[in-house]
């Protein structure tokens, strides 16, 4: 019976399989170049980072101990700021000092966490937030993972010293340069994918976000130019 109205059998099929997707569209296009921008950005702050840690910590443990063990302070702008080689078993500015196993399982979940949100990072400011948050975490996880006295209770090394303030390193520095620039981003209101939060919530109702499909609106009836001719009559 579709046959003989002239409709084709196949048609429904055909126009299914024609159909693009979302990332056939030019806006998913561009979604995959920007992502192809940042994430290198990202990766390479996250290993530039990660080892200027390694580096600084291996020139601690070289430069900042004599032979005979101890650790005398180096000054460098004279009280104000100082190099002093220390050994922290807890977290960032030695916290949580009895807790490292907890500590360090609490790194793995976070670095599995960062790279997954990684793989949805546009902004190119979100990726070296997230690329230094990276540097940070994993730049101490290694300590507590390899260093004395065992696997996931080794002590990090710490070698910057500053008044009234624990002695911290360079992955401390970086996760808290992150926590700032991940700060910055949520009252600038830019997501992670780029796009702005007032934006989308000042969309107006039924307008299709990238890749969907508009609805079309109905054509008008166009009335018979006989009809119209007998109605000015």
């Amino acid at each position: 019976m579709q046959a003989a109205r002239g409709t084709s059998l196949s048609s429904g099929s055909g126009d299914h399989e024609s159909r693009p997707g979302p990332d056939d569209t030019p806006a998913g296009g561009a979604a995959r170049r920007s992502r192809r921008r940042t994430w290198p950005v990202f990766a390479a702050v996250a290993i530039v980072a990660y080892l200027l840690d390694l580096l600084t910590k291996q020139l601690a443990l070289t430069h900042l101990q004599e032979a005979d063990g101890s650790r005398p302070r180096v000054d460098l702008v004279g009280d104000l700021l100082g190099l002093q080689l220390a050994f922290n078993p807890g977290a960032a500015f030695s916290m949580g000092e009895d807790f490292t196993v907890v500590i360090s399982c609490v790194a793995i979940v976070a670095t599995v966490v960062v790279l997954a949100i990684s793989s949805r990072v546009r902004s190119p400011l979100w990726a070296v937030a997230l690329g230094i948050l990276l540097a940070g975490i994993t730049g101490n996880l290694t300590d507590r993972l390899l260093r004395d006295p065992a696997p996931f209770h080794g002590h990090v090394v710490d070698m910057i010293e500053l008044p009234n303030f624990p002695i911290f390193n360079v992955a401390d520095m970086c996760i808290n340069v992150a926590a700032v620039l991940i700060v910055v981003q949520a009252f600038r209101g830019v997501r992670v994918d780029g796009s702005r939060i007032e934006e989308a919530e000042e969309a107006p109702e039924g307008e299709h976000t990238v890749g969907s499909t508009e609805p079309t609106e109905p054509a008008e009836p166009v009335e018979p130019a006989g009809k119209s001719a007998e109605d000015d009559a």
